[in-house]
């Protein structure tokens, strides 16, 4: 029987390192060396998610794939040779920055390509129908890079460049990038914003990063106008926040923008444990947003979903989370359960909160009729 989704990875993208950091500032003046890891953006949430489908036995209820790296010409739909060539030739000498908080060491340059490659094979084989839908476990991340500036632990614009390869080779038409990183998803906002051919959204912490960004009246320029939809949340929103906006926003114009293909931008810093957000989401919550998604790509896109990791920087709890949404995808249950869905449940905001989080988002519907 086949199995109905495919779930890309590949272990030379854990290899990534960003160096010395406690968090994301790097180590040194005031900033001490922390006695257990490092950056942020460790390869540990990743490889603890594909681990704990090893152990589930999730990892046999989807085909498990790699793909080769993205090429150069995918990569130049996107980003400049420019930035290319400076980006690589860092890379080759041991690493450097190529943007603002996005460190890397050597081989960098090799490994984020082929976290391209996974995602644009991802969407490559569900519009090829070898698979209903697909997950991408791409690291390092990409939703925040621009054309000439690696951004925010991403260094190449993974999605970007996987739909602009799927444009090349299939010529997809409509494609709706749904972005549920805390995280503002800036990169794929700026490499899309005066097109129609992408309409992308972003649900994000208001204010989180980059620092400051709120967003929602920028709705794309040009032949862009109006596709492009940013709903800021308020910290401590919780799973009713996240709800109730896909409900009354990003249902409403998937419906009106009827895609051919539904993109996610999966980052699960959106969680309760999460160090880098404050929105107090939980398994369940992803489990959720992801069968409203998958009922949306049924319904309009015959069920062409794909999925690429962006954040998440909760080593514990990550791949809970990821592991729910995985579950979801391809249909199937395991015994895993989250211990600690309990404790993420009962810190959720009160009613007054949820009310006054509804009325904001009541309001940004008003404001798109």
């Amino acid at each position: 029987m086949m199995k109905s989704t495919a779930f890309f990875h590949d272990e030379k993208c854990l290899w990534h390192t960003a160096g010395p950091h406690a968090l994301f500032m790097p180590v040194g003046g005031w900033v001490q060396p922390p006695a257990n890891g490092g950056h942020a953006e460790s390869p540990e949430s990743k490889r603890r998610l594909k681990a704990l489908m090893d152990v589930s036995g999730l990892s046999e209820k989807v085909q498990v794939l790699t793909a080769p790296m993205a090429t150069e010409e995918d990569l130049l739909r996107v980003h400049p040779g420019s930035y290319l060539k400076r980006f690589k030739e860092l890379s080759d000498a041991g690493g450097g920055e190529v943007g603002v908080f996005a460190p890397f060491g050597k081989g960098s340059y090799e490994i984020a390509k082929l976290s391209a490659g996974l995602a644009k094979q991802a969407i490559n084989v569900v519009l090829q129908g070898e698979y209903r839908n697909a997950y991408s476990l791409s690291r390092p991340p990409g939703h925040h890079c621009l054309p000439e500036q690696a951004m925010g632990f991403c260094m190449l614009a993974n999605i970007s460049v996987a739909i602009e390869a799927a444009k090349a080779m299939h010529g997809v038409e409509r494609v709706l990038v749904l972005d549920w990183d805390v995280h503002h998803g800036n990169g794929t906002q700026h490499i899309f914003y005066q097109r129609s051919d992408v309409y992308t959204i972003s649900m994000h912490q208001e204010g989180c990063f980059p620092p400051g960004y709120s967003g929602f009246e920028d709705r794309g320029e040009g032949k862009g106008l109006g596709y492009n939809l940013n709903v800021p949340l308020l910290p401590g929103g919780g799973h009713d926040a996240y709800m109730y906006a896909l409900e009354r926003l990003v249902v409403p114009t998937i419906a009106s923008y009827r895609p051919d293909l539904i993109v996610v931008a999966s980052g699960y810093d959106a969680n309760d444990f999460d160090p880098l957000g404050r929105m107090m989401l939980y398994s369940d919550s992803y489990r959720e947003l992801t069968k409203t998604v998958m009922d949306l790509a049924d319904t309009y896109c015959q069920g062409r979903l794909v999925v690429v990791h962006e954040g998440g920087y909760a080593e514990a709890y990550v791949p809970f989370c990821g592991h729910a949404l995985v579950e979801t995808l391809c249909g199937e249950r395991t015994a895993v359960e989250d211990p600690f869905m309990d404790f993420a449940v009962a810190q959720q905001p009160f009613e007054h909160f949820r009310k006054f989080q509804r009325q904001l988002i009541d309001a940004m519907a008003a404001k798109l009729k």
